[in-house]
Order: structure tokens, then sequence, then C-alpha cells
């Protein structure tokens, strides 16, 4: 890859604003003049952030790329450590218009209708430890994601996941994805207890379903018959708890005293 030119070349109206920041409160004319915006010292042409009246949320972070002239914005709540919305965008505009919205405490969707290109990820803003609510917003991330992923392959994934969510003993764990193999836990995050199988889709219309990741697995034509067999391989299990990382090392701590 080429090396990347400097900021300064690639963002000259940045540059003579003296700082991200800067240059999103002058194209917002106003409109941000009381939002905490702030560029670091280190990267001041290429990140911005601004926080959020809602005490609950993280700060909106705009990050500038270093091949081509386009912005990524980004945004989520502490407890899931994922975004709510996010997006790319090459319009300076929008930006502004996102990091007002979300300073002003606007739902995700009313984020999208002021700037389009920020999108919401279909992640719920949970403020609370919740483990049903949290595999609820996990369900709807990777639906999301799915109904918006432009590969080759999208259709098969897409149909992996749906699937997947059809069932109601997966629909009931903690779904996440690991280099798009789609993977269930009995625990939320940041503390996930990985249980059964592992799907995915091969690339090539067929369906793969592996029980460990160095096993290469089963393969399926469908992802109905894939899924059907991950919830055969499923043992016995309660409802899924909340991963309390802290917890989780406390256990590491109390096992490691014992043996």
């Amino acid at each position: 890859m080429p090396t990347p030119p400097e900021p300064a070349v690639l963002y000259p109206d940045i540059a003579a604003a003296g700082s991200l920041a800067a240059a999103l409160r002058a194209v917002a004319d106003g409109a941000l003049d009381d939002v905490p915006l702030t560029s670091p010292d280190d990267g001041p042409l290429t990140s911005a952030t601004c926080g959020s009246v809602l005490p609950h949320r993280d700060a909106m972070r705009v990050s500038a790329w270093a091949h081509e002239r386009k912005w990524s914005v980004g945004a989520g709540v502490p407890l899931l450590d994922l975004p709510l919305v996010h997006g790319v965008t090459d319009d300076l505009d929008q930006v502004a218009r996102a990091l007002r919205a979300w300073y002003d405490g606007r739902t995700p969707d009313e984020i999208h209708a002021a700037a389009p290109s920020v999108r919401p990820t279909g992640h719920l803003e949970l403020v609370e430890p919740d483990p049903a609510r949290m595999v609820e917003s996990e369900w709807r991330y990777l639906r999301t994601e799915a109904a918006e992923l432009d590969t080759p392959w999208a259709y098969a994934h897409r149909d992996l996941v749906e699937a997947a969510y059809a069932e109601p003993r997966l629909r009931a764990l903690y779904p996440f994805t690991s280099h798009w193999a789609l993977r269930f836990s009995t625990a939320t995050r940041p503390a996930l207890d990985v249980v059964g199988p592992s799907l995915y889709c091969t690339g090539e219309g067929g369906y793969r379903l592996r029980r460990l990741m160095s096993d290469p697995g089963r393969s399926f034509a469908t992802a109905r018959e894939a899924v059907a067999e991950a919830v055969r391989l499923l043992p016995a299990l309660g409802p899924v708890r909340y991963g309390d990382a802290r917890r989780g090392a406390e256990n590491e701590v109390e096992a490691a005293a014992e043996a």
C-alpha cells in the first residue's frame, strides 16, 4: 500500500482551521458552539470527539481516513462497548449534524434522519446490565449487519443469521461472530462463555458446522439444516447471565488457589 499523504495535503481546509474540531464548528455555523467538541493534540487534523447530555453515553468519535478524504463516525454506550450508530461520509456537514444530535441525546433513528450517512447498528441503548435485553440487542445488531452486508456471500450469511434467530433455543443465547462464524454464549459481554458449535457459510453456497475451531466440521446444503444440527448438539442450558469480567477474574483466582 502506498504511503498516505500528510493530513494537511488531503485535508487542507481542516489544516487551515487548525483542527478537525475547529473545522466542524465552522461548518456548523454556530450550531456546535455549546457542544464540548475537541481534537487531540497528537492528531488535531484527523480526530474529534464530543460527549452527550446523556451521562450513560460514550463520546462520539470522528476519524479521518488516511488515503481518501472521508470520515468515520461512531458512538455507543460503555455497557455494550459496541456502537449504537456508525457511518462513513465525505460530507463534513453531515458529521457536524451527527455530533449535534448525539450531544442532544437524540435517538439513533433521529441521528440517522439528521445525518443519513450515520446509521443505527441495531443495538439497544442499555443503561443497566440486563442479560435478556443484551441478548435481544445483539441479535438486532447481527440481523441489521447481515441485512446491510455488501459482499458476494452476503445472502448466505443473512440466511444463516435468520435461520439461527428462528430457532428459540439459539435465539435465547447471546450471539456473536468471529471471522464471520456465528457463535453462541451463555454469558453476555464482556466475559463470554461460549457454548455449542460454530456455524458459517462457505462462500460457495453451502454451510459448515464445527464443534471445535480446529475441526474441519460438517457440510450442509442449507442454513436450516446446519442450524438444526447445532440445536441438536446443544446441552441443556439455563438462562443467559451477565458476563461480569470482574467476577470472571475472581473465579480464575479462586480456581488457582484451590488447585
